[in-house]
């Protein structure tokens, strides 16, 4: 055993010209989260209670999307998701089209304890809450002024904006992992802006129990009823005997590869190191995506890789190492 350790992101793909105030702010709330990790993981918490606690915290501030401050819809609307996956056992929950569910971590959390299943969606899911008992709140809770006036501004521009954060002045310069002049595309469509910021956290205990959460609120402008990687177990998320994985980036991509699963796999099958595994995913298994992930192992490691300009990213271990980033 390597010790408990944690990693927690807030989205990878960033604005080159993100304002200085905004990554200072970024990089305060990740070193708040792991502070909160480290105080759990330090008290013998289970790691799957540590990665909610975090990813609630992330879900809660406005920063990131997820939760409060989530993505709108086409239509004005917050529709979140989110999955939670404990390594042993492999247990895991996950919920999609979340309108008025405070915390969707913790409602995919009773899915996997409270519910012989693992993934609710819509007005199922909205039931299950109401019938937990879960915190509730209006719609317009998780709506900003911010994201409005960025919805504006992707129906004017008919596309999808990933980072709706980025100022109105940068729209036009902003372009992460391609040049100015190579729009990326989507499933073959072309998309303004590739900077999304879901959260996740993955955690490693002391008695080497892996575990993994992501949220998000999507993308802006997205089509109504539009299901991501996020909530998606293997791809977005995953936990195991070996490993705990949380991604983040072009949900389409990381759907197509399995992105998180195939982590565990080649470490699994290829025998491969963390950060190895990490590596290969990465390059061998996006194809012509834009994503990035967070990891942990049972030994205590932790990892990160991602094609993007950068990632909200922080991390820390029991032998006092700790680090918060956004660049390369």
């Amino acid at each position: 055993m390597g010790g408990w350790a944690i990693a927690v992101h807030g989205g990878a793909g960033v604005d080159p010209n993100l304002p200085r105030e905004r990554q200072e702010e970024a990089k305060k709330l990740l070193t708040r989260c792991l502070q909160i990790g480290i105080s759990a993981l330090r008290s013998n918490l289970p790691a799957i209670d540590v990665v909610e606690l975090v990813v609630r915290e992330l879900e809660t501030d406005p920063l990131f999307n997820s939760g409060r401050g989530s993505a709108l819809t086409e239509n004005g609307t917050v529709e979140m998701e989110a999955s939670i996956m404990d390594g042993p056992k492999r247990r895991c929950g996950a919920v999609s089209g979340l309108t008025t569910v405070k915390n969707p971590v913790s409602l995919a959390r009773l899915v996997m304890e409270k519910s012989p299943h693992s993934y609710l969606a819509f007005s199922g899911a909205e039931e299950f809450a109401r019938q937990q008992g879960v915190e509730l709140v209006d719609n317009d809770y998780f709506i900003t002024e911010e994201n409005v006036g960025m919805l504006k501004l992707a129906k004017e521009a008919n596309s999808i904006l990933f980072d709706y954060r980025i100022p109105a002045a940068g729209l036009e310069s902003c372009s992460v992992g391609a040049a100015a002049n190579s729009p990326m595309v989507m499933n073959g469509l072309p998309i303004s802006v590739y900077a999304p910021e879901t959260v996740g956290c993955v955690a490693v205990d002391s008695e080497g129990r892996c575990a993994a959460a992501t949220s998000t609120g999507g993308l802006m402008n997205k089509k109504t009823g539009r299901i991501g990687d996020s909530p998606l177990i293997g791809s977005g998320t995953y936990a195991g005997d070996l490993c705990g994985i949380s991604c983040t980036g072009e949900g389409e991509a990381i759907i197509r590869g399995t992105l998180a699963r195939d982590v565990a796999a080649v470490m699994e099958y290829k025998g491969l190191g963390l950060q190895e595994a990490v590596d290969f995913v990465v390059k061998e298994r996006l194809d012509e995506g834009r994503a990035g992930l967070i990891a942990v192992s049972k030994d205590g490691e932790v990892a990160c890789g991602f094609n993007t300009n950068g990632m909200f990213r922080g991390f820390a271990t029991e032998d006092g190492f700790m680090e918060v980033g956004i660049w390369e």
